[in-house]
C-alpha cells in the first residue's frame, strides 16, 4: 500500500480520536458519578434478594412451627376425647357383666337401651361368650353359637390373673364381616375361675368420628396407635382404614421413625417424611399424645402441601414482586445515569460558560473586584490594591472601572474611618482564611451590603451586593415574629428572648425584676356565648387596659389564649410590684363594652420577683404561674405573691396523685371484709367490702386517706373497677373452696356511677369469675342519686335486673328525698355512723332512727346501723326493730384469710 495511504489512514484515525475526545470531553472528572449508579444498583439488588429469601424462609418456619404446635395440640385434644370415650365403653362393660350376675347368666339389655345405657348404633356389638368360647349372646342377635375361642381376646382374658380392661387389635368382625375393635372384660366364676368373657366390638368409624374436615383437609389424618405399635383406627380424609390395609406404613410403626416420636415421649409433634410413614408419600405434620390411663397413643397429622398452600401463594407473589422491583430498580437506575449523563453534560457546559464569566460580570448587580495585597517591609499586609472591577463595583463608589482600577482600598476609604478598617479586616481575613463572608452597614448611605472574599492564588476575588432590600425585609419578619398578631404586643418568643437578658442585667446592676402573670376570669364564657371574634375584641381591649395600667417602663407580653405577662423592671422591692397589679385589678372593675354586648370579665394576678423567687426566666414564670393559680382557688379576681408553702403543697398533691396513680396502674390494693349481722339472730347475713393500700413502704393505708385524692383526680373510677373485680375474685375463691357464703357489698362512689358504665362492669366482672349475682350488693351514696333521674333510674334498674341489691350508703350525710328512694326501689337503708351514735347522746336521737326505720320498712327496705360500738346501741336498735348492724363492736374489717371463715357463722350470742 503506498505511503500516503498510510498517511491519510493515519489523518483519519486522529481526527476520529480527537472528535471522541471532544465529545466525551464532559466525563472527565466525572465518571465515578456515572459508575456508581449501576455499582449502587448491583447491592441495592443483592441486599433486597437476601432479605426477601431470608424473610420467607422464616415465614416458611413460622408456619412449620404453627403446624407443629397445631397438630400437638389436635392430638392432646384427641386424647382426651379418647380417654373419656374408653372410660364409657369400659363402664358398659362393667354394667354388663353386672346384669349378666345378677340376672343369674341370663341378658336382657332392652331396659339398659331403653335407658340410653347401650347405643342403639351399628357401630356398636355387645357379646357374651362362655369359658368354652362358643359365644352365647350378642346384641346383633347373629351367631349366637359361634366358635371364638381363637379370637386374641378370648386367649387374653382366659389367661390373665386379673380383672382388666383389654383392648384388642383392629379385627374383622365374624358377625358383621366389618372391621371392629374389641374392648373385652373377663368373667368370674364364684371361685375367681375364668368364666368367660364380656366383649365389646366398636366400629373403627366411632373413634375417629370427630374427624374435622375443616381442619385436617382432605389429606389430614387421625388415627389410634396400641403401644404395642398396632393401629385400632385410622383415618385419612374420608375414607377409614379397613382392619388390613393402613395409611402409615407398618416399617414406620416397629421402626426407627415411631420409636423416636410416637413411642418416646408422652406427646409431642414432628414432621413425618412421606416415602418413609405413609402409603401415600405425603409428607404430614404429625403430633401424637399418650391416651390417659390406656396403652394408646392419639395421633393427628395435618398434610404438609394442604399446611403450605398458603405460604406458598405468598411466596409466589413475593417472588413476583420481587421480580418487579428489580425490574423498577433497573429502569432506576439507567433514568440515573442518563441524569448523571446530564448533570455531567451541564457542568461541562457550566465550565465553558465560566470562561466567559468577566464579560458577564460586567451587566451583573453585583460589584466584582479582583485585589491584591500589599506587603510591608516586614511581610506584614499593609493595604490592597485593586487590580480590576465591573462597572456595578465602580459605581457603588460613585465612579467609573478606570479610575478604580489602581487605587489601594486606604485610598478608596480616605474620608470614612467607620468602613476603612471594616474592609481592611473583611479582607485580610480572606487572605488568612481563604474565604471571608459577611454584611455590614454603611451609615452615610444608610445600606447594608454583603460582601465575599475568595482568594485564588496571591489574588483577592470579592463580590460586593446591596442587600438593603432584604435586611428590612428579614427584620419585617423578625418583628413579625415577636408580635402578637392580634394585639400588637410581644409574644412569647419575644419574652424568651428579652427576659433572660432583663434578669442577666439585673443581676449586673443588682436590681429587682417582677414578673406579673395575669389570666382574664370569665373570658372563655365571652367565648363560647358570644363567638371567637367577640372573644378577640375583648381581649384587643384587655390588653390596652393593661398597657395603660402599668408603668410606662413595662413589658406587657401575651403569651397565648387570654394570659399576659407584665415585666417590671427597676423594682424598689418585692412590695413594688403590689400597687402594678393592683391598678391592672382596677382596669378590670368596669365591664367590657364590645359589638355583641355587655360582658363582666375580671383578672387573676400572680407575682414573683427577681432574684427572691427565681433566679431564671423558666423558673419565674413557672412560679408566677403558681401564684396565679393561688389567686383563681383563693376566689379570682386578685393577686397572689409566690409562695413556696403553696407550691409545696401543690407538688406534694401532685406526688401523691401520681403515687396513687402507680398504686393502681400496679394493683398495690386489698380488699378487707367487714361482717353485717342480724339484729334478731346474730348471723353474719352480708359484709361490706372495704379497700386498702398495701403501700410497699407504709404499709397498710387506710382510706380516707386517699380516696378523696383519688375522687378529685378521677383515678376513682379505675380504682371501683379494680374493686369490683377484686371481690368478684375473692367469692369465686370461696366458691370453690365449697364456704357457704353470704353477699358481699361493694361501694360505688357518685363518680364512678356517673361516669362508668357499673353495670357493665358488674356483669363482666360476674362472668369473668363465674360468681352468682346474688352474692353481690351494690352501696351508693345519696349524692350519687342527684343527677338526671331517666339515667339513674335507668342504671340501677339494670344492676337489678341482674339479681343485685342495691343499698344507700351514709344515709342522712348527702341530698336525697323520699320519692328519689321510692322511685328508685333500694332493697337496704344503711344509717350513717353519726345517726347511731346519737342514741346514746340525746333523746331525739332515737326519735330520729325510729323515723328512718318506719320510712325504710314503709318502703320495703331493710336497715342497717353503721358504726355500732356498744351492747346498748345493739339493744336500742333492736327495741327499734332495726334489722342489721355494722361497726366495730361486731368486727373490725378484716382481711380475707380470716374473713371467710365466719361466714355465716353466728358472731354474737345476744339473741335469746
Amino acid at each position: 500500500m503506498p505511503i500516503h495511504h498510510y498517511q491519510g489512514l493515519l489523518r483519519y484515525l486522529l481526527q476520529t480520536s480527537q472528535r471522541l475526545s471532544e465529545r466525551f470531553a464532559f466525563l472527565r472528572g466525572n465518571w465515578r458519578l456515572v459508575v456508581f449508579w449501576p455499582l449502587a444498583a448491583v447491592v441495592v439488588g443483592i441486599i433486597g434478594w437476601l432479605a426477601l429469601l431470608n424473610s420467607l424462609e422464616r415465614e416458611l418456619a413460622s408456619t412449620e412451627r404453627h403446624a407443629l404446635e397445631e397438630a400437638a395440640i389436635l392430638a392432646r385434644g384427641y386424647a382426651d376425647q379418647l380417654t373419656r370415650t374408653v372410660e364409657a365403653m369400659d363402664h358398659m362393660l362393667l354394667h354388663i357383666r353386672y346384669e349378666w350376675k345378677l340376672n343369674g347368666r341370663h341378658l336382657d339389655l332392652e331396659a339398659s337401651r331403653a335407658e340410653g345405657i347401650l347405643p342403639s348404633s351399628v357401630y356398636f356389638n355387645v357379646g357374651i361368650v362362655d369359658r368354652d368360647g362358643i359365644g352365647v349372646f350378642n346384641t346383633l342377635g347373629v351367631s349366637e353359637n359361634a366358635q371364638l375361642a381363637d379370637r386374641p381376646y378370648f386367649f387374653v382374658q382366659q389367661a390373665a390373673d386379673k380383672d382388666e380392661l383389654y383392648i384388642g387389635e383392629a379385627a374383622e368382625g365374624r358377625s358383621t364381616r366389618r372391621a371392629v375393635v374389641h374392648f373385652s372384660r373377663r368373667l368370674s366364676s364364684a371361685d375367681g375361675s375364668f368364666d368367660g368373657v364380656v366383649r365389646l366390638s366398636v366400629a373403627p368409624e366411632y373413634l375417629t368420628a370427630s374427624y374435622d374436615e375443616v381442619t385436617l383437609a382432605k389429606h389430614g389424618m387421625m388415627a389410634v396407635v396400641g403401644t404395642d405399635r398396632e393401629i385400632r383406627a385410622l383415618r385419612v380424609g374420608g375414607t377409614v382404614s379397613d382392619w388390613h390395609n393402613h395409611a402409615i406404613k407398618r416399617v414406620a410403626l416397629f421402626g426407627l421413625p415411631a420409636r423416636q416420636t410416637l413411642f418416646a415421649s408422652a406427646g409431642g409433634s414432628a414432621k413425618a417424611p412421606g416415602p418413609a410413614w405413609f402409603e401415600d408419600g405425603r409428607n404430614r405434620y404429625v403430633g401424637w399424645h399418650q391416651v390417659a390411663g390406656y396403652p394408646l397413643v392419639a395421633v393427628m397429622a395435618l398434610d404438609e402441601a394442604t399446611t403450605l398452600a398458603p405460604y406458598r401463594s405468598m411466596r409466589e407473589n413475593a417472588m413476583a414482586r420481587g421480580i418487579q422491583n428489580t425490574a423498577i430498580l433497573a429502569l432506576f437506575t439507567l433514568i440515573a445515569m442518563a441524569l448523571s449523563l446530564r448533570l455531567a453534560w451541564r457542568k461541562h457546559q457550566l465550565q465553558v460558560i465560566q470562561a466567559a464569566y468577566r464579560i458577564a460580570t460586567e451587566e451583573g448587580n453585583e460589584g466584582f473586584y479582583i485585589v491584591r495585597p500589599i506587603h510591608a517591609a516586614d511581610g506584614r499586609i499593609a493595604d490592597f490594591r485593586i487590580i480590576d472591577c465591573n462597572q456595578t463595583g465602580a459605581e457603588f463608589y460613585a465612579t467609573t472601572p478606570d479610575r478604580m482600577i489602581g487605587r489601594s482600598v486606604s485610598d478608596l476609604y480616605a474620608s470614612d474611618d467607620e468602613l476603612r478598617p471594616v474592609a481592611m479586616h473583611c479582607l485580610a481575613q480572606a487572605v488568612q482564611a481563604g474565604i471571608f463572608e459577611d454584611d455590614f452597614h454603611a451609615p452615610r448611605l444608610s445600606k447594608w451590603f454583603h460582601v465575599r472574599a475568595v482568594r485564588s492564588g496571591s489574588m483577592l476575588a470579592v463580590t460586593l451586593q446591596d442587600v438593603t432590600a432584604e435586611r428590612e425585609h428579614v427584620q419585617a419578619l423578625e418583628r413579625k415574629g415577636n408580635e402578637d398578631a392580634l394585639t400588637g404586643m410581644p409574644n412569647r418568643h419575644w419574652l424568651s428572648a428579652f427576659l433572660p437578658q432583663a434578669l442577666e442585667h439585673a443581676s449586673a446592676q443588682g436590681s429587682t425584676v417582677g414578673v406579673l402573670f395575669v389570666d382574664l376570669d370569665g373570658f372563655k364564657v365571652v367565648n363560647d356565648s358570644a363567638g371567637h371574634e367577640a372573644g378577640d375584641e375583648l381581649l384587643k381591649a384587655a390588653a390596652r387596659r393593661i398597657r395603660l395600667a402599668v408603668r410606662p417602663g413595662d413589658h406587657v407580653v401575651r403569651i397565648g389564649g387570654d394570659e399576659f405577662v407584665v415585666i417590671t423592671e427597676n423594682l424598689a422591692g418585692k412590695g413594688a410590684a403590689a400597687p402594678i397589679a393592683q391598678r391592672i385589678l382596677g382596669a378590670f372593675g368596669e365591664n367590657f363594652r364590645i359589638t355583641k354586648g355587655i360582658f363582666s370579665v375580671g383578672a387573676s394576678i400572680g407575682i414573683s420577683v427577681y432574684p427572691d423567687d427565681g433566679m431564671d426566666a423558666k423558673t419565674l414564670l413557672n412560679h408566677a404561674d403558681i401564684a396565679m393559680y393561688s389567686a383563681k382557688t383563693a376566689g379570682k379576681h386578685d393577686y397572689r405573691f409566690f409562695d413556696a408553702r403553696f407550691y409545696d403543697a401543690i407538688r406534694a398533691r401532685h406526688s401523691r396523685e401520681a403515687e396513687l396513680r402507680h398504686a393502681v396502674d400496679q394493683d398495690q390494693f386489698v380488699m378487707y371484709y367487714q361482717p353485717r349481722v342480724d339484729i334478731s339472730t346474730g348471723v353474719t347475713c352480708s359484709m361490706e367490702a372495704l379497700v386498702r393500700w398495701a403501700h410497699p413502704n407504709r404499709g397498710i393505708v387506710e382510706p380516707v386517706e386517699f380516696v378523696p385524692l383519688a375522687e378529685e383526680s378521677g383515678l376513682i373510677v379505675q380504682l371501683g373497677e379494680l374493686v369490683i373485680d377484686k371481690v368478684c375474685a375473692q367469692l369465686a375463691f370461696w366458691l370453690s373452696r365449697g364456704q357457704e357464703l353470704v353477699p358481699v357489698s361493694i361501694n360505688v362512689s357518685a363518680r364512678q356511677f356517673n361516669e362508668a358504665r357499673v353495670a357493665e362492669r358488674l356483669s363482666e366482672a360476674l362472668q369473668r369469675h363465674q360468681v352468682p349475682a346474688h352474692l353481690v350488693e351494690i352501696e351508693l351514696t345519696e349524692s350519687s342519686m342527684t343527677g338526671d333521674c331517666q339515667e339513674v333510674s335507668e342504671a340501677l334498674k339494670a344492676i337489678q335486673a341482674m339479681g343485685i341489691n342495691l343499698a344507700v350508703d351514709d344515709f342522712g350525710t348527702g341530698y336525697s328525698s323520699l320519692s328519689q328512694l321510692q322511685r328508685l326501689d333500694f332493697d337496704v337503708l344503711k344509717v350513717d355512723r353519726a345517726f347511731t351514735a346519737e342514741l346514746e347522746a340525746t333523746r331525739e336521737g332515737a326519735v330520729f332512727f325510729n323515723a328512718i326505720i318506719t320510712m325504710a320498712h314503709a318502703l320495703g327496705m331493710r336497715v342497717v346501723a353503721e358504726g355500732v360500738e356498744t351492747m346498748e346501741q345493739v339493744r336500742k336498735l333492736k327495741e327499734l326493730q332495726c334489722d342489721e348492724v355494722q361497726g366495730f363492736f361486731i368486727s373490725t374489717p378484716l382481711p380475707p384469710s380470716e374473713s371467710q371463715p365466719i361466714l355465716p357463722k353466728r358472731l354474737f350470742s345476744w339473741v335469746n
